[in-house]
């Protein structure tokens, strides 16, 4: 799915659900907008980048590592890169 096909911030949730269950081996449903990476999952910085480099592939964007670090719970994230995709078009 690229960009020019998401239709909302749904579609936008669902890709970040999938590029942080991977990293994690869990299950996308697992992952919502409260979900705090670093104290829900214990996430580390090289999972992060991991998760990054899979949403800058699946968006077909660059994302700033301050987007991925300073994102206090997955919607924060998804927020931020609901932003930044509006900013593009």
């Amino acid at each position: 799915m690229t960009t020019a096909h998401l239709r909302g911030r749904d579609e936008l949730a669902h890709v970040v659900r999938t590029a942080v269950s991977g990293v994690l081996g869990i299950e996308p449903e697992e992952v919502d907008d409260a979900t705090d990476l670093h104290d829900d999952y214990g996430i580390d910085s090289l999972e992060l980048m991991e998760v990054g480099a899979r949403l800058e592939k699946a968006l077909a964007m660059k994302i700033p590592v301050s987007d991925l670090t300073s994102a206090h719970s997955v919607g924060h994230a998804i927020d931020l890169l609901a932003e930044r995709l509006a900013a593009r078009s």
